[in-house]
């Protein structure tokens, strides 16, 4: 099959290189062609983003900056194209012979200059996959931008996801369900001047905050009740929530809980701020809320965190996030809670974050969070799916390569539950940034070859859980378990004022 892009002559990006590095496979030849678009560029923009380059980025280039190597670059001509992928304003030709002609919308319009102004009309838009024959969208999704860094970072992160829905058009064909653009930047577009600016000014304050507190600071809720709590009520109300207690200078997230022959035990990523990295540790809990001091189980020399627990055959095995080493695997307890041995790596070579496995009608499914770049693209809004005969493989590719993309409900938050007879999962509503709220999605649709969800119910942080994030939610027995992220100073005079208007903190004390 021979893909032909088109771009704006005017605009070779890094982010460009990035898309032709994604589309290509052994099933598909690239053929690149250069577009004088008429679209008018921006009055100083590359200034500026030259600008933001060096006081924002520190000189680290990103999807947004320009590569005129990219216009000599050989890319060759191989025919007449089978698919045109066109990411520029002008009109098909009219004797286009394709049998495909796709064209990337954002927020509605094409080029980049509609990306830039839904980026600063404050917010990343709404991609759409159009085909221009027939009118119809292919398939859409938003991307999350906690990677992006100013205006060029966004505009790579922008353009590293349309990567990705034009790659799944391509390989998985249309998607019945799409990402519909209500709400999206209503805002107010603001000069490309002004959001470098203000970019830089948030950079300063950032760096200040950073200083004088642990960024971010993650800690665990827990409560014991004898109803079906959050997925019950669809919100934090019922029995109080208590903060599991550890040292300022370490962070606790990821709850994971089982009862394992008479002994329950929360699993969790334990990140030293000193350190940076993250291992996993446990803590006993009775009737009553957690038992003794937490315990390390488990550490690599990369980082870990999301223990996901599953019980198969006769032991409990644990499959914690392992994405910056491109592979998931597999740990028995050969010593409960705190002896694991690595069993397996159940998939190789994909960078995949929060594992999460469940079995429905004789298969076994792993979700996970993947990214197809190591540039601007986010962490959070692209859902992958395996399948599998059995727990330990082999695993296949679901059939929808990926899944998902959209920030608001790809993300994995927990374990998979049933409730009357249907499946359901928590995810990680990353619109608001990172872990910013869960949403509780039914899924409605699962094999080997189709998936579908619809988010029911948004769950955010609030007077019963102070704080700013709120992106787990898992349950062992009466033990509901939840996170979130909180202000922690450094100092110990400020800490002791922070946790005094703390409730929550002040009621685990």
């Amino acid at each position: 099959m021979i893909v032909e892009l088109r771009f704006d002559r005017q605009r070779p990006r890094s982010w460009i290189r990035h898309a032709i590095g994604v589309l290509t496979n052994d099933n598909c030849t690239i053929q690149v062609s250069w577009v004088d678009d008429a679209a008018e560029r921006p009055a100083g923009l590359e200034a500026l983003l030259d600008l933001e380059r060096m006081l924002l980025r520190r000189g680290r280039r990103c999807g947004g900056d320009t590569d005129p190597a990219l216009l000599k670059d050989a890319y060759g001509s191989h025919g007449a194209p089978d698919v045109v992928i066109d990411f520029t304003t002008a009109a098909p030709e009219a004797d286009c012979a394709a049998r495909l002609y796709l064209r990337p919308l954002f927020d509605g319009h094409a080029g980049e200059n509609a990306a830039l102004a839904a980026i600063l009309a404050g917010d990343l838009p709404v991609i759409e996959i159009r085909d221009e024959v027939g009118g119809a969208v292919m398939w859409s999704g938003q991307p999350s931008g906690e990677n992006a860094s100013g205006l060029g970072g966004a505009l790579g992160a922008t353009m590293a996801r349309t990567a990705t829905l034009l790659k799944g058009v391509l390989e998985s064909g249309p998607r019945p369900q799409t990402i519909g653009r209500v709400g999206a930047n209503l805002g107010h577009a603001h000069s490309a001047a002004g959001f470098v600016a203000r970019n830089l000014t948030m950079s300063l304050a950032k760096a200040i905050y950073r200083m004088c507190c642990y960024a971010p600071h993650w800690r665990i809720g827990w409560r014991h009740t004898g109803d079906a709590g959050i997925w019950g009520s669809a919100d934090l109300s019922g029995p109080g929530w208590q903060a599991l207690p550890s040292p300022g200078h370490r962070f606790y997230a990821d709850p994971f809980a089982v009862t394992w022959k008479g002994r329950t035990f929360v699993f969790f990523e334990d990140l030293d701020h000193h350190v940076g990295k993250g291992t996993i540790s446990a803590v006993e809990f009775g009737d009553h809320g957690p038992i003794g001091e937490a315990i390390p189980v488990l550490e690599e020399p990369w980082h870990l965190s999301y223990p996901f627990l599953i019980v198969h055959g006769d032991a409990i095995w644990m499959i914690p996030e392992s994405s910056t080493q491109k592979d998931v695997a597999i740990y028995r307890c050969v010593g409960f809670p705190d002896r694991w041995q690595r069993h397996a790596t159940l998939v190789s070579g994909v960078e995949l974050a929060d594992a999460t496995i469940t079995q429905h009608d004789g298969q076994y499914y792993l979700f996970g969070a993947t990214r197809d770049d190591d540039g601007d693209g986010g962490y959070s809004d692209t859902l992958s799916i395996f399948v599998a005969d059995d727990l330990f493989g082999p695993w296949r590719p679901h059939a929808l390569r990926p899944a998902l993309v959209d920030r608001a409900s790809a993300r994995p938050a927990g374990h998979f539950v049933r409730r009357g007879g249907r499946l359901w999962r928590p995810v990680q509503d990353c619109t608001r940034g990172y872990g910013s709220a869960l949403g509780l999605a039914e899924i409605t649709d699962l094999s080997p070859t189709s998936f579908a969800q619809t988010v029911r119910h948004i769950v955010e942080p609030g007077p019963r859980w102070p704080g700013r994030k709120l992106h787990t939610l898992n349950r062992c027995g009466r033990l509901e378990l939840i996170d979130g992220s909180i202000i922690q100073p450094k100092l110990a005079g400020l800490r002791t004022v922070a946790r005094a208007n703390d409730p929550v903190a002040v009621e685990a004390r």
